[in-house]
């Protein structure tokens, strides 16, 4: 770790040219622009999205009304794991941590009155996605939108739910296989949607070094551009289109820092391992959310400002999108006065802070450079070990990466207990403030969106309907490309636990049986 202060000594090992150079050139250590915020402000999203599709579109449009600049969904539990509302393991959990999507209805009522040519939408979903992203280009098309103009980012990040979430379905190799499906079918026919977002947000959530974050999510992106290229999808394809997704924690300039080394790590790899030539490709644009895990039950107003700097940490480490957590999500799913709390957060960094008007102000900096560094340094050594295992795949089937992830979660927890590192209002300072006004779910959610998934079933052609889902099982043992008759499918008003239980048919299920060693 840096000492009490930094001095030029501690930059002797970085060149000032090929190490840090200058904004919107390799590699970018300094961000992906050179005008950064002064030309564009980052996208403000709010991840939202709860109960079923009508409360959730108003929710979207009610963050809309107050600024907020492109959607963020999330999804629940059941249609993250590819099960209806009705199914017997989806009981108690839908609309829960997000908003339930069984088929094409609902889907088109989520985004009613959307303008889908003009918003860009983020959807939080992995093992599902390719569902998912049928159903969104479904409901464009439904409504005359060509889907060669939608927008967003597709999650679709399945190595890491192996790792730190757990909601996948399939055994890794199907997995990867429906992955780079996305990764080229959207480069032929949805050229501005970001196919996937390797997602380190998560992989710190679950405990993980702020040098575990960088090394653990760019090895995945590494397996992900690998893949990619061995299905024939041009690098400078995939590298233009694919994304990142970070967390930002509450070690102020060491996040900085983080999104500072993993910028100019992941242009050497693009440049180097994949021989990515334009800077387009060998660049590393990503999206930040502030860190969950951080947030307390004690003293809830507290994380006001732990989000507020962890939202500047973000601003000034050059993210290209931004959510900011509602201050009562540690109790419940933050109210409407809390989302816009969040929403204006952002507004007034933007706004009034300053620091959008000059690229990269912290620049230069010894310790935020010396950090870069050092970050940079120990995730090239963390990559190492990876490829000497075989690989992100290879050190997730042996329990090396999750292990990792479990050792630095627990020294973490430790050293919260034993008083070390201070939490406000939980370790230190703790009184009796809470808040009274959460959010309470409406109780006939789950009844109302059974009702509605049995009505589709009911109403459909069940000829049309069969031959979908024949095609998605014969696409699925072919190995042609899973995403147009997915799309077929779901105008066939065949519902998301079908299309996942057509494909567990040909695929399987993965078990999570190994030890970790």
């Amino acid at each position: 770790m840096e000492g009490p202060f930094t001095t030029p000594d501690d930059l002797r090992a970085v060149d000032p040219i090929s190490d840090i150079g200058a904004p919107g050139e390799f590699p970018f250590t300094r961000g992906i622009r050179q005008d950064m915020y002064r030309g564009r402000p980052w996208t403000m999203r709010q991840y939202a999205g709860f109960a079923s599709a009508p409360e959730s579109n108003r929710r979207f449009h009610y963050l809309l009304s107050r600024g907020v600049t492109g959607l963020s969904v999330a999804f629940d539990l059941p249609t993250q794991i590819g099960y209806d509302s009705d199914h017997a393991l989806a009981a108690g959990e839908v609309g829960r941590v997000g908003v339930a999507i069984d088929s094409i209805e609902d889907m088109d009522v989520l985004l009613a009155d959307v303008p889908l040519d003009r918003i860009s939408t983020s959807m939080t979903i992995n093992a599902t996605a390719v569902i998912l992203l049928a159903l969104y280009a479904a409901v464009a098309r439904r409504h005359g939108t060509p889907i060669r103009v939608l927008t967003g980012t597709l999650q679709n990040d399945i190595l890491k739910e192996y790792v730190a979430r757990g909601t996948y379905i399939y055994p890794p190799a199907p997995s990867l296989r429906i992955v780079t499906d996305i990764v080229a079918f959207c480069a032929a026919e949805m050229p501005q949607w970001n196919p996937m977002s390797v997602s380190g947000y998560h992989i710190r959530e679950a405990g993980s070094t702020a040098a575990q974050e960088i090394a653990f999510t760019l090895a995945h992106g590494c397996a992900y551009v690998q893949a990619a290229i061995d299905a024939g999808v041009d690098v400078e394809a995939i590298g233009s289109r694919i994304s990142f997704f970070f967390n930002a924690h509450n070690n102020f300039l060491e996040e900085i820092a983080k999104f500072r080394a993993a910028r100019r790590l992941w242009a050497r790899i693009m440049r180097d391992r994949f021989g990515a030539r334009t800077g387009r490709a060998q660049q590393l644009r990503f999206h930040t959310q502030t860190a969950g895990s951080t947030l307390t039950a004690q003293q809830p107003d507290n994380n006001i400002v732990r989000v507020a700097l962890q939202a500047l940490a973000a601003v000034l480490g050059g993210t290209q999108s931004l959510h900011c957590n509602g201050r009562d999500e540690a109790l419940a799913l933050p109210t409407e006065d809390s989302a816009t709390l969040a929403v204006r957060t952002q507004q007034v960094i933007l706004h009034e802070s300053g620091v959008s008007n000059t690229t990269d102000p912290v620049g230069g900096s010894y310790a935020i450079e010396a950090m870069t560094t050092r970050l940079e340094h120990e995730a090239v050594e963390l990559m190492t070990a990876i490829d000497v295992r075989g690989g992100a795949i290879a050190a997730i089937e042996s329990g090396f990466t999750q292990q990792q992830i479990q050792e630095s979660a627990y020294r973490a927890q430790q050293s919260i207990d034993g008083g070390e590192t201070v939490v406000v209002g939980v370790n230190r300072f703790a009184s009796e403030a809470r808040i009274e006004d959460v959010f309470q779910l409406d109780p006939e959610v789950e009844r109302r969106q059974i009702e509605r998934v049995r009505q589709v079933r009911a109403g459909r052609s069940d000829a049309v309907w069969r031959a979908a889902l024949a095609r998605v099982d014969r696409t699925a043992r072919d190995g042609t490309n899973l995403v147009p008759p997915i799309i077929a499918a779901v105008e066939a008003h065949a519902t998301l636990g079908e299309i996942s239980d057509a494909l567990r048919q040909v695929f399987g299920e993965h078990l999570d049986v190994r030890s970790p060693t």
